[in-house]
């Protein structure tokens, strides 16, 4: 049996329904050894860490990812509602969708594929990396403790690679696709909140903003926009009795290449108060509306944001928002949050042991991934309510002071109250201090040698 505080039990238990009753007892003594184990998160270390190194019928834990009934798509819909009632009750909901390589080799894994890796490579330099692609829908949060946004995951996908498809004969799903399926059962889930997503460049085609924009209850998009994009006025409203197929746009409209060397263009100077990881930053911007417009595509209204730096630090770049309502100072705001995404993905991958399972079957490395990426929110949440406790401490040392905690306060705070509520009525050993301090010790030093 799992002993555990009030606050942190009545927060885990919300998920039991979802499993059948033996599986539950597995399936939640793997969430908090996941917590609980450094480096890598395998099954294998997760059972050493809570003392069942010696347990014979570990397949059991096994088969609560690769076999066992549950739908992690109901466990997603409950950690958003878990995280919207502690970060965001109310106001527009800000969300960032993004993609990342976890990289895994082997003829075994069969959804991988070979791709860019993003990490490695620059404009000049291409280098490929064998593994899946993963994408996941991530909550933009103000954490009062923390100072700052985080992106916290709740919904997470795999995206096989194209030759995975081809061999099974069905259609292949582009990261759009998929992004734009997760979107809408977002949007069913929460049919009454105002959404607003921010993305980046690889999300900018007329077909992913045409669903989300022309839908009764719209999900409003922000990203890049190409300096040479085809914008167009509205279509002049028709007289009546008016025959012939109704305009789809009017005349077309200056570049917005043009406008940045345009002497006419008015620009005016805003303060971003997180430019990225800048701090406040003073810029220029210009906007106005358009059309934008490809042929046999959708027809998008957008607010484009044209962004320029009087220090000339970097180039040009244009924004663009598929609501037309919405204020460019806001756009901006809106849009650099999504630098927190990337600072998630560093994160999942430090604390959490991201790419460090080992999983060889189809259906548990569908939930592996997901589960780690949601653990990063659900340990959000259990700080969340040691700082209401007042028990999230900060950790400082003398050559590296912060103001405010940063993840690695919040899982350090949740592992001691984990391992000091109660000496862990594991079963089928209770484990004394001594055995706890020697294996937590043990696998710190496992966790440095495979860092090394």
């Amino acid at each position: 049996m799992l002993l555990l505080s009030s606050s942190f039990a009545s927060l885990i238990e919300i998920f039991a329904p979802l499993f059948d009753s033996r599986v539950w007892s597995y399936a939640q003594l793997l969430l908090v050894g996941a917590v609980l184990a450094p480096g890598k998160r395998t099954v294998s270390s997760v059972l050493r860490i809570v003392g069942l190194g010696s347990e014979k019928h570990f397949q059991n834990y096994h088969r609560v990812l690769n076999r066992a009934r549950w739908s992690g798509r109901a466990a997603s819909q409950i950690l958003l509602g878990l995280l919207l009632g502690a970060f965001s009750p109310c106001g527009p909901i800000l969300v960032g969708l993004d993609d990342t390589i976890e990289r895994r080799w082997g003829k075994q894994i069969q959804a991988r594929g070979i791709y860019r890796d993003p990490v490695r490579s620059s404009h000049s330099h291409f280098v490929k990396t064998s593994g899946l692609r993963w994408l996941s829908l991530m909550l933009l949060v103000d954490i009062p403790w923390a100072g700052r946004v985080w992106a916290l995951p709740f919904l997470t996908v795999l995206a096989p690679s194209k030759r995975y498809d081809q061999k099974r004969r069905r259609p292949h799903k582009t990261l759009p696709d998929w992004g734009r399926q997760m979107l809408l059962q977002l949007r069913r889930w929460l049919p009454d909140r105002q959404l607003v997503l921010v993305v980046d460049s690889g999300y900018a085609a007329l077909d992913f903003l045409g669903v989300l924009a022309n839908r009764r209850r719209a999900i409003t998009c922000i990203t890049r926009l190409r300096l040479d994009a085809r914008l167009y006025a509205p279509a002049a409203p028709r007289y009546p009795g008016q025959i012939g197929r109704p305009r789809r746009k009017g005349a077309r409209l200056p570049s917005l290449q043009g406008r940045v060397t345009d002497p006419k263009t008015r620009w005016r100077s805003v303060t971003v108060p997180h430019w990225y990881s800048a701090g406040p930053r003073t810029i220029q911007i210009a906007t106005g509306t358009a059309v934008w417009y490809r042929v046999g595509l959708p027809v998008v209204p957008i607010r484009w944001v044209l962004i320029r730096d009087p220090q000339q630090q970097f180039r040009a770049q244009a924004l663009l928002c598929t609501d037309l309502g919405v204020a460019p100072e806001q756009v901006v705001q809106w849009f650099v949050l999504r630098w927190q995404l990337e600072t998630t993905w560093a994160e999942v991958r430090a604390h959490l042991g991201v790419e460090s399972q080992r999983q060889w079957s189809d259906l548990a490395i569908a939930r592996t991934t997901p589960c780690l990426l949601a653990l990063f929110s659900l340990v959000t949440l259990l700080a969340n309510d040691l700082h209401r406790r007042r028990k999230l401490q900060l950790r400082c040392s003398a050559w590296y002071s912060k103001p405010q905690p940063t993840f690695s306060d919040a899982i350090a705070a949740v592992r001691q109250h984990l391992w000091t509520y109660a000496p862990f009525a594991w079963s089928p050993k209770k484990l004394d201090h001594t055995e706890t301090s020697r294996l937590l010790l043990q696998h710190l030093t496992d966790a440095l040698c495979y860092a090394a």
